[in-house]
């Protein structure tokens, strides 16, 4: 009986595996709709500098500027992204990000602590602002919007007594600077580039995303759990790593590779993997899927809750530091309207506004939309800001209302 049973799934997979890249799709538009939005994105502005006369939009300067002024959001918009899958919302790290930012400074340029350790107190700054948000959102089942709006005008306040007198605090210790704006040495010179060790890393990456990939469908195949089509898979991949070359190749003639880069290329690893491969990371989804059923199962739902909002802390405290690093100063504006940003990006990649569904790789993907969007607006189309801040609404609003309209659906 078991035997006919994984012959009857091996049909099916291979059936559905045989059928059209098209309907596979159609049917997870969910997953890839925003990568393909994403490159037509990228394409729209590349068209329109070159019809215009204006400086090509896809260039090393413009690729290594778009890594170095979204690297703060997409810090932050992987930590969001567990807040909203818990069902739940944070209006305050943008204020977050100018108090840490604000304290930080203090810390680095009025004490004249070490870059180390005020970056060490920094994070646990942080980790202190998200437990006791999460302590009221959690246990004392305070709405998280109610919570986190008063948070965003407490550390606004805050980040205005920090910073005293001053309306502003520098310079900052070039230790921290070259965290957010320096790049990694050329330990390899060949090719007669300007950073050729990127551009090897580059292609270390895509050969090890392809083994990896094919090393995964291989392992799916052996169980009789292949579901994409074979055309559209191989498609997907040699997609991926000829844009890994390609970029590399763009930022070795440039300046070399971000060091942010590499700070988020963790993150976004690390992440990934707690989210998809642990416990802790299916529970997260449990509490946002259902909240008392998940309960009933024996999660702790308050403590996943708590845990999230610690988490957005950290990585808040985390990006004030980058953020204040980039800038070059502590002022009471940074981080200013960060927060949309923010959100914008977790539910442009795909998360739900009902909470239980999102994907680090698309929040990642949402950030990059909402940069790209920035960038060829103003530096392509050089639309005013009132415009940006138009087209930036009605893109969050098209991707929440395909997010309603799958949810009906189903």
């Amino acid at each position: 009986m078991s035997i006919k049973t994984f012959d009857a799934k091996s049909d099916a997979s291979r059936e559905e595996d045989s059928g059209s890249s098209l309907g596979y799709f159609k049917n997870h538009l969910r997953e890839y709709g925003m990568l393909v939005a994403l490159v037509a994105i990228v394409l729209f502005f590349a068209i329109y500098s070159a019809l215009t006369g204006r400086p090509t939009f896809v260039s090393a300067s413009n690729l290594t500027n778009l890594f170095l002024q979204n690297s703060y959001v997409i810090i932050m918009a992987i930590g969001m992204l567990m807040i909203i899958i818990t069902g739940n919302i944070d209006l305050s790290v943008g204020s977050v990000v100018g108090f840490v930012g604000a304290f930080g400074a203090v810390l680095m340029v009025l004490y004249d602590l070490p870059v180390p350790l005020a970056v060490l107190i920094c994070l646990c700054v942080g980790a202190a602002i998200g437990a006791v948000q999460g302590y009221f959102v959690a246990y004392l089942r305070i709405p998280s919007f109610i919570v986190t709006l008063a948070g965003m005008l407490v550390f606004r306040g805050l980040t205005f007594m920090a910073l005293g007198s001053s309306s502003s605090i520098s310079p900052i210790p070039p230790s921290l600077r070259a965290l957010s704006t320096g790049t990694i040495p050329d330990f390899l010179p060949a090719f007669d580039l300007a950073n050729s060790t990127t551009l090897i890393l580059a292609a270390v990456v895509a050969l090890a995303f392809l083994v990896f990939g094919i090393g995964k469908r291989g392992r799916k195949a052996g169980l009789g759990n292949v579901h994409e089509p074979s055309a559209f898979f191989f498609g997907r991949m040699a997609i991926v790593a000829l844009a890994i070359l390609y970029m590399g190749y763009l930022m070795s003639t440039n300046r070399g590779l971000p060091n942010v880069l590499i700070l988020m290329a963790l993150l976004i690893a690390i992440y990934a993997f707690v989210t998809t491969r642990t416990t802790i990371g299916r529970r997260v989804y449990a509490v946002g899927g259902n909240e008392k059923a998940a309960k009933l199962s024996g999660v702790k739902t308050e403590r996943i809750v708590f845990l999230a909002f610690v988490n957005m802390g950290v990585l808040a405290a985390v990006a004030g530091l980058v953020f204040f690093a980039r800038v070059g100063s502590a002022t009471a504006k940074n981080g200013t309207g960060l927060e949309l940003d923010v959100i914008a990006a977790c539910f442009i990649g795909g998360a739900s506004a009902y909470g239980g569904v999102g994907k680090v790789t698309g929040a990642v993907i949402g950030a990059f939309i909402m940069g790209a969007l920035n960038m060829g607006m103003q530096s392509a189309m050089q639309l005013s800001i009132d415009y940006q801040q138009l087209v930036k609404g009605l893109v969050l609003l098209a991707a929440v209302s395909f997010d309603v309209y799958n949810r009906n659906k189903a």
